[in-house]
């Protein structure tokens, strides 16, 4: 009997001490983006796949699949809610079909910097929305950043507000995007990001509005002449696991892929900050001319927009608008008093 007690309780040291990869099971994820292999996105992605495959003894790994490969954002986070795509990355824009609430992130000239964008998203805001997820069969891992939008086009130069007027512009396949761009005198056209360049190249747009790291990665100097730095919206991506992906996993691989996305996030808006700071000289350095709106240009933006605002901040529930504004509002202060 004692010999009995003792191999049992050796059975049981083993166990506990067993190596934590021994726990966890062999996992492969399929992470679908838009954007080129070359990105600062897919950068964070390799790199978010390096972590979790540390994290885990090599059991659990993710596989990029760039470039559109696997369809566009809207076919993608589809794919996720359904069971047969594992992850992806899409702008923040395409969940506000699912959950209104998200579109208020999009709400043109909301933000002033980066530095506001991360104290909202990371805090209580950002963390309530993607708590609203999981209902739609998405878990929400983190925002990235995409960055600050603004306008390029290959008919001419924008100096002021009114230079927008009659170009056909390509926007992001949202009401939002929609309206914003037809408020400022543009004929916006909603298409999606993997059918742009093609577009451009043709003529049958005349531009697009997106940050300079997407600018100078997708090679739209190819194809574009012209850039305003318009700031007109932050973007933000929002990494995105299918629900029925996250319940298959044990508690102890849920947290990996927490702790690995986290490292991920933290990577990627380093990146992807690093990489737009050079990027304005380097599609300048391609040719193509860059313009600033002065500050009475902007403001001029900002009440061509007052309806879409006031539309829009309805629509994505007046409490949410009220609540983010309160946010940044506690963020702008803690940056002046430091």
């Amino acid at each position: 009997m004692k010999f009995k007690t003792l191999a049992v309780a050796a059975t049981v040291l083993a166990a506990l001490a067993a190596p934590v990869s021994a726990q966890i099971t062999e996992h492969t994820f399929k992470v679908g983006i838009g954007l080129s292999d070359d990105h600062p996105q897919a950068q964070a992605v390799r790199h978010f796949a390096e972590r979790l495959a540390a994290k885990s003894g090599g059991k659990m790994n993710a596989k990029l699949y760039a470039s559109g490969a696997l369809g566009n954002d809207v076919s993608m986070t589809s794919a996720l809610r359904g069971g047969t795509l594992e992850m992806t990355i899409p702008d923040s824009s395409t969940l506000m079909s699912l959950i209104k609430p998200f579109g208020v992130l999009n709400l043109p000239l909301t933000f002033n910097n980066e530095q506001e964008a991360d104290a909202l998203l990371d805090g209580p805001f950002g963390q309530k929305l993607l708590a609203m997820l999981p209902e739609k069969g998405l878990v929400g891992l983190g925002f990235w950043e995409n960055g600050f939008r603004h306008v390029t086009n290959s008919r001419r130069p924008i100096n002021k507000a009114d230079d927008l007027a009659g170009l056909k512009l390509r926007v992001i396949q949202s009401p939002l995007f929609l309206d914003t761009f037809n408020a400022l005198g543009t004929n916006a056209i909603p298409m999606p990001f993997t059918e742009l360049y093609t577009a451009m190249e043709q003529a049958a747009v005349d531009g697009q509005e997106n940050p300079p790291a997407t600018i100078l990665a997708s090679k739209f100097f190819e194809v574009q002449k012209h850039l305003v730095l318009s700031r007109h919206m932050y973007s933000a991506w929002v990494l995105l696991m299918s629900k029925k992906t996250w319940d298959g996993l044990s508690p102890q691989e849920q947290k990996i892929v927490q702790e690995a996305a986290r490292e991920a996030t933290i990577f990627e808006r380093k990146t992807i900050r690093a990489f737009s700071e050079t990027a304005l000289g380097e599609l300048k350095k391609a040719g193509m001319q860059i313009t600033e709106l002065p500050a009475a240009e902007q403001a001029k933006l900002r009440t061509k927009l007052q309806p879409v605002l006031a539309k829009y901040g309805k629509e994505f529930g007046e409490e949410t608008t009220s609540e983010m504004m309160g946010e940044l509002a506690k963020a702008r202060g803690t940056a002046t008093a430091k």
